[in-house]
């Protein structure tokens, strides 16, 4: 298996029962992930895109981490942010207005 360059890992707030009720699915982070995922392929990035559990950082959501370069993005609202992130990542950068923590 050939793994990709980056990982996006995307908040979705799932709890232990499995629902997704937390701040950054309430944010809209459902409809980013579907964004985000067409973005990557039009733009021909090699990700691997995947929802995850609540990262616990609830006050900056949505929150999407990108790995292997360790960036966490926050308050990831609009289509906009996607493209920066994106725009960003192409040239091997963080994107600074997002990013929290790296």
């Amino acid at each position: 298996m050939k793994k990709p360059n980056y990982h996006i890992l995307v908040c979705n707030s799932f709890r232990m029962a499995g629902d997704a009720q937390g701040a950054c699915n309430k944010k809209g982070a459902p409809t980013l992930l579907q964004y985000l995922m067409e973005e990557c392929s039009d733009r021909g990035l090699d990700v691997a895109v995947s929802t995850t559990g609540c990262l616990n950082i609830c006050s900056q959501g949505p929150v999407i981490v990108i790995q292997p370069n360790n960036f966490w993005y926050g308050e990831v609202e609009t289509e906009d942010a996607i493209d920066a992130i994106l725009d960003a990542l192409e040239e091997g950068e963080a994107c600074q207005k997002y990013l929290i923590s790296e």
